[in-house]
């Protein structure tokens, strides 16, 4: 009996101390800034995808977000945050809110900052960006194979570095499979305007693009390809961020898609254990951060498959090659490192006729993430 009481008496006792010791687990409250909604099924859709994976696989996390932030706003946003969230962390996911947020470091020097795709750092502000220029140029090899104008579109949002890379890494894997094609750049100036795509999808269409790329929150310039496709004029498109391709079965080929959840966990993992650090984290297809495809289960639409296996090209280092088996070599060399294949080897010379990067040389990451010229296929300016 006496022993009995003994083991009750015992088993309270650890039941209580695993309630302390749950009770009294360290946690962390992450805010997100976000500059579009989390239904744009774009950019800010990827991020909240992260979040919630973050927020499944870390026991110890919450999190809160703001969606719809425009970038003269964020200060205010980031103050809510902190002060009325209280949160301990804040990721501000756009490039706009840059300056912003390295004010709030200096105004909150006992909080951590994440700020994506920008280059400003300080003591408690770090950067981080899951950057997509390897898959912008398998894209562009399959663009410029299908093309039959030799005309291509890209509808951008913003003329900032992110943009230009990725229209230049495009551009280099068209002009790698097919010289003659140039690409077309007509410029939104929103992350989120369904119509403004809209309008210069149907402008590059009008001007005899067949194929088109964008960096716009929302399916619009899909679903413009794939109406002319039902139509009967066969457009080619290409998806951004999310899995687009259900909105254009007969249009889209592939596309890029992002995955954030793996950059959060591993952010808030070092914020977790203190071993945090400021150093700027960019992950690449190596890291599984960026991926090909148009949706989650298929890199390419079965519907293109046959016409890219019957499209040869020949290359330096893998001989001759349908661009279909190109494709798959090109994202498995990508996947090893920047090391064994990269879109900005050289030579690359830009549409000024000026030699960027000589032969046998590649751009650095700097270099990479500054880039503010357009290569020599894309017949565009950029404006200043």
């Amino acid at each position: 009996m006496h022993l009995a009481k003994r083991l009750l008496v015992l088993c309270c006792s650890l039941a209580l101390l695993s309630g302390v010791a749950v009770a009294n687990e360290k946690k962390i409250k992450a805010g997100f800034v976000y500059v579009g909604p989390v239904g744009d099924y774009g950019f800010t859709y990827g991020h909240d995808e992260g979040r919630l994976f973050a927020e499944q696989e870390l026991p110890w996390l919450e999190t809160t977000y703001i969606e719809s932030v425009s970038e003269s706003d964020s200060a205010r946003i980031i103050d809510r945050l902190i002060q009325e969230e209280k949160c301990d962390v804040v990721f501000t996911t756009s490039f706009g809110y840059m300056d912003d947020t390295i004010k709030a470091g200096k105004k909150y020097p006992n909080k951590t900052f994440m700020h994506c795709s920008g280059f400003k750092r300080a003591d408690n502000v770090g950067t981080y960006f899951g950057d997509l220029y390897q898959i912008y140029y398998l894209n562009g090899l399959m663009a410029g194979a299908l093309t039959k104008t030799n005309k291509i579109g890209y509808v951008g949002a913003f003329p900032i570095p992110e943009l230009v890379r990725h229209i230049n890494a495009y551009a280099l894997g068209i002009k790698a499979v097919n010289p003659k094609a140039q690409v077309d750049v007509r410029w939104t100036y929103a992350w989120y305007g369904p119509d403004k795509a809209k309008e210069a999808a149907e402008s590059l269409i009008g001007e005899g693009c067949d194929t088109l790329a964008f960096t716009e929150d929302t399916p619009a310039v899909i679903e413009v390809g794939q109406d002319h496709t039902e139509k009967g004029q066969q457009i080619y498109t290409f998806s951004h961020y999310s899995p687009m391709q259900p909105y254009g079965k007969d249009s889209v080929v592939s596309g890029q898609l992002m995955n954030w959840g793996g950059m959060y966990v591993k952010i808030l993992k070092d914020i977790y254990k203190n071993t945090w650090t400021n150093e700027d984290v960019w992950w690449l297809a190596g890291e599984d951060a960026a991926i090909l495809g148009g949706s989650k289960t298929e890199i390419i639409n079965p519907k293109f498959v046959e016409e890219l296996k019957a499209i040869q090209v020949t290359t330096e280092d893998l001989g001759k090659l349908s661009v279909y088996d190109l494709v798959l070599k090109r994202y498995a060399q990508m996947k090893e490192g920047v090391e064994v294949f990269d879109p900005y080897d050289g030579p690359i010379t830009d549409n000024t006729g000026v030699l960027k990067v000589k032969k046998g040389e590649r751009a650095s990451k700097d270099d990479i993430l500054s880039i503010m010229y357009f290569v020599d296929n894309v017949k565009s300016a950029i404006p200043k």
